[in-house]
């Protein structure tokens, strides 16, 4: 960590030490020397406390390319890209991802599959007997009964996240990059629609660009930088939601099971199992004793679920530090029910639920789709709603767009000005924001 003073200028200011902030930092520095048009030390790094102090740290370091928006398919396999450029550094397992649905979302997977392989993300799906037919050779005690359709992601997987954070540190010091922990933002200088300083506890510091990834402390970004606080979201066929939100937090719901002492949770083959995702939209959740949720739909990961805290949050201390924000005392039931009607080996389980601190707040678009756009004449926003790990490959494109000033078909669908102009996203059959 460098402990010199803040510079006054810089080319670059990179605001954040998360996974985007991290990613965009160390490839800026790399697209700067390779071109010839700088070095890594032309890149400042700052942030109010450190690396991966936010959602990056806590994060379970998913990597899965379940996005029934099309446009993110082709994000991921950049993201794949740099998370097989250094598997071990990074603590990447490509296991595999395994998503669940039923019969009313045939059609979606079956999209999500084309567009995915499309992008040269090879995923397969399986209707039917064969849906279950794949679950069963994986999970031999896994309960098919609603299994209507399967994805199979083939390149997706997990990272350590303490690993990963320690590995992009270690990057972009490696390629000279200017790294500052506890420096908060305070501001911005603004002229004419440009930053002219980015204001921090350590005085101001003037930048020829400034990329802002400040996790769920965006909103806090938007507001100093004069951006509107509600908006018109217009659709592709025509509709209008009028003064919506800019922002709205959800807020992550978490559980860990104890194996027994023997119990190996393997695959049938005896291989680490892929990453499951299971929405089940018709189908209630009831514990073994027979209580049954009414307002909570069947959705859960093995290797989280979500609920909207509104469009404020408390977001200092973050994560597991905020008393507010924890899983409510439901969510041990919810979560052990899911688990046993899933599979037979985690029924009678619920004394293996670890009782610990959880919990963390993402910040939301209108359309619960990232941001990706200059929102200053030199200011770019990665905003994403704790997508980190799944969209760490956003960091090269758009330090290939800062650095070469050419567009990057891949970023374009995330612009901020879809909202006006007729193409925000909402072609979304699931419950789950993050799909």
């Amino acid at each position: 960590m460098t402990t010199a003073h803040l510079p006054k200028s810089a080319a670059y200011v990179v605001v954040g030490m998360g996974m985007h902030g991290m990613s965009t930092a160390w490839h800026l520095a790399m697209e700067l020397e390779r071109s010839g048009k700088g070095k890594g030390s032309d890149v400042v790094l700052i942030d109010k406390s450190g690396p991966g102090a936010g959602a990056t740290g806590i994060a379970c370091g998913c990597v899965r390319n379940l996005y029934m928006t099309s446009p993110i398919h082709n994000i991921l396999r950049h993201s794949v890209d740099v998370w097989q450029s250094d598997p071990v550094n990074f603590g990447f397992q490509q296991v595999g991802y395994v998503s669940v649905g039923e019969g009313n979302q045939q059609t979606d997977y079956e999209k999500m599959h084309k567009s995915q392989n499309a992008a040269g993300y090879k995923s397969d799906v399986y209707v039917g007997k064969e849906a279950k037919s794949f679950l069963k050779k994986i999970w031999p005690d896994f309960n098919v009964e609603k299994a209507d359709v399967v994805l199979h992601e083939i390149p997706s997987g997990y990272a350590g996240t303490h690993t990963a954070v320690r590995a992009l540190k270690e990057k972009c010091d490696q390629w000279g990059v200017r790294s500052f922990a506890g420096i908060s933002v305070e501001g911005y200088d603004m002229q004419n629609g440009r930053i002219t300083g980015v204001i921090t506890s350590e005085g101001t510091i003037k930048a020829d660009a400034v990329v802002i990834c400040a996790g769920a402390w965006i909103t806090k970004h938007w507001e100093w930088l004069g951006l509107p606080d509600k908006l018109d979201m217009r659709y592709p066929d025509g509709g209008v939601v009028k003064d919506a939100d800019m922002w709205t937090y959800w807020r992550l719901l978490e559980g860990e099971v104890l194996l027994k002492d023997g119990h190996k949770y393997r695959t049938g083959d005896d291989k680490d199992p892929p990453v499951l995702h299971v929405e089940l939209m018709n189908t209630p959740v009831i514990t073994e004793n027979g209580h049954k949720f009414p307002d909570q739909h069947f959705y859960m990961y093995v290797r989280y679920a979500a609920e909207r805290a509104g469009a404020k949050a408390v977001l200092d201390p973050y994560g597991h530090a905020n008393d507010l924000y924890q899983a409510d005392a439901w969510f041990k039931d919810y979560y052990m029910a899911t688990l046993a009607y899933l599979f037979d080996q985690f029924k009678n389980y619920g004394s293996q639920f670890k009782q610990r601190r959880n919990g963390g707040i993402g910040a939301f678009t209108p359309d619960s789709v990232p941001i990706y756009d200059w929102v200053a004449d030199n200011g770019y926003m990665i905003a994403d709603s704790t997508h980190g790990y799944k969209m760490i490959g956003v960091g090269k494109l758009v330090a290939r767009h800062l650095v070469s000033g050419e567009p990057v078909p891949e970023l374009s669908p995330f612009a901020f000005t879809r909202f006006a102009q007729g193409r925000t996203f909402g072609d979304r059959n699931s419950n789950c924001p993050w799909v």
